[in-house]
């Protein structure tokens, strides 16, 4: 994996100092981009600050005029973000796209979520339910909530939601306050305590695409190009693939 690397980013950078990156990420790509982010310090010598939000956030902030190199949003976000001049528009890619998916404490009793009529009986006969507060703009939240409303059940829902304005709704199982989290699958994955149940029923699941750009006032922008290039190399896809994310 670290030759893979390695190879990407000596041919693109070959660099001559050591920079500091700072990446700015949404919160379903940030468990896969610790293992990337080791890789590509090891193997260039940069060092990569990595920082994460919702991406509703991340996009406010950078539109606010937050210094950053890379960020990595939702499509759409990028495509705004590169038309409103804050990204290099020769840089913006595609980075992975992820659903959303249930989880419940370790060992407890598994609940049936096959089809879109057992997953809604699950859900109304939850004690509490985890997921990102739409507010906060993240994702799956926004998602969720229209779903809720669609569905003519979201005043009950609310009534037993415990909304997570960001970070790892699975974690609200450990402490008691919830039953059952509902997040994008690559954040449920990364809490111990957790388990996953498995994804959204096929006829409601939602994936949200993610993309990556550098930013046009970035002080590094030669090895902030090269962390995007090593994001696109196998090794990076299979740490995704490993990570709940599909490349």
């Amino acid at each position: 994996m670290r030759a893979l690397f390695f190879l990407v980013s000596t041919l693109l950078v070959a660099p001559l100092y050591a920079a500091d990156i700072r990446v700015l990420s949404a919160g379903a790509i940030k468990p896969s981009l610790v293992e990337v982010v080791a890789a590509f310090e090891k193997d260039t010598g940069h060092k990569v600050r990595l920082e994460n939000d919702t991406a509703g956030a991340l996009a406010r902030r950078v539109e606010a005029g937050e210094k950053f190199d890379v960020v990595i949003v939702t499509a759409a976000g990028l495509k705004n973000l590169v038309a409103s001049g804050k990204l290099e528009s020769a840089s913006a890619m595609s980075v992975a796209r992820c659903g959303i998916g249930v989880a419940v404490k370790q060992g407890a009793p598994l609940p049936k979520i096959a089809t879109v009529e057992e997953f809604r009986n699950t859900l109304l006969s939850a004690r509490a339910i985890a997921h990102i507060d739409p507010t906060a703009g993240g994702s799956s939240g926004i998602y969720l909530s229209k779903l809720f409303d669609t569905w003519g059940i979201a005043d009950r829902i609310r009534a037993k939601a415990v909304l997570v304005p960001g970070g790892l709704t699975a974690e609200r199982l450990v402490t008691g306050e919830a039953d059952i989290a509902l997040q994008q699958l690559s954040e449920l994955l990364v809490v111990p305590s957790a388990q996953y149940v498995g994804p959204l029923p096929a006829e409601i699941q939602h994936f949200t695409e993610y993309g990556a750009g550098v930013s046009t006032a970035s002080t590094e922008p030669v090895a902030a190009r090269a962390f995007l290039a090593a994001m696109k190399s196998d090794a990076a896809k299979a740490i995704m693939r490993k990570g709940g994310l599909e490349p």
